[in-house]
């Protein structure tokens, strides 16, 4: 089971524009497993591992976490605790694949929390993340919803660090509203798309459109940083 869940990762990894080589393969698949563990099942992880994980995570597109979120809900037995960090387009896109995963993760799991990150939380990624806590065996009852904003853009030389996510650990023991933090009945939700969108009924901004400039120059950024890291393999080989 497990060998052909990596190759159908690997399948999806050669699409990726962030992975280059078949040592990006099994670096990205290592990061999206550690990734489960030190962000999801025990936060805050510790500033070391999310510096590591933040600069190591060079997926794209986001159809590789979409691909481990499906196998961790497969994988996980009752009462165990996961999660996946993922774009955040999966939690309102309309294609057949995310409603029915949606479906899935809300009717198979708790998914009691969702955390909104802003931009560049985790390295590479070019997109706006979220990272969903669930636990398997009983359906979604209520989803506490926190947007994370630490007052400042972050990088690689300005990533997350604990200070950042204090009033979200704070704040989710006891799921407490909060001009950043807000609470949803899963029954409200429409059973025809199991739309997820973070939309922040306290006034908080829900979606940050970045101009088409920005993104321009974010890739152009990451592929600079991809060659000179390439080069300097080569110069070691």
């Amino acid at each position: 089971m497990f060998e052909q869940a990596f190759r159908n990762i690997d399948d999806v990894l050669r699409k990726e524009a962030g992975c280059t080589t078949e040592l990006d393969y099994t670096e990205q698949t290592s990061w999206l497993l550690l990734l489960k563990y030190l962000v999801l099942a025990n936060p805050p992880f510790g500033g070391k591992e999310r510096k590591e994980v933040q600069q190591n995570f060079r997926i794209r597109t986001g159809e590789t976490a979409f691909l481990f979120l499906q196998h961790f809900i497969r994988m996980l037995k009752a009462a165990g605790r996961g999660g996946m960090a993922i774009k955040n387009t999966f939690l309102s896109n309309t294609d057949n694949a995310s409603v029915s995963l949606r479906q899935q993760l809300l009717e198979s799991c708790n998914l009691h929390t969702v955390l909104d990150c802003p931009s560049g939380t985790f390295q590479g990624a070019g997109v706006k993340t979220v990272v969903l806590f669930f636990e398997k065996g009983t359906h979604t009852r209520k989803v506490w919803y926190y947007q994370l904003d630490p007052g400042r853009n972050l990088g690689k030389t300005n990533p997350l660090n604990d200070d950042d996510l204090a009033e979200f650990v704070k704040l989710q023991r006891t799921v407490a509203d909060s001009p950043k933090s807000w609470t949803v009945d899963a029954q409200t939700l429409d059973p025809a798309t199991f739309d997820l969108s973070v939309k922040n009924p306290n006034g908080g901004e829900a979606v940050v459109h970045r101009s088409p400039e920005e993104i321009l120059d974010e890739i152009a950024a990451l592929d600079a940083e991809s060659a000179e890291v390439l080069e300097t393999i080569r110069r070691l080989l």
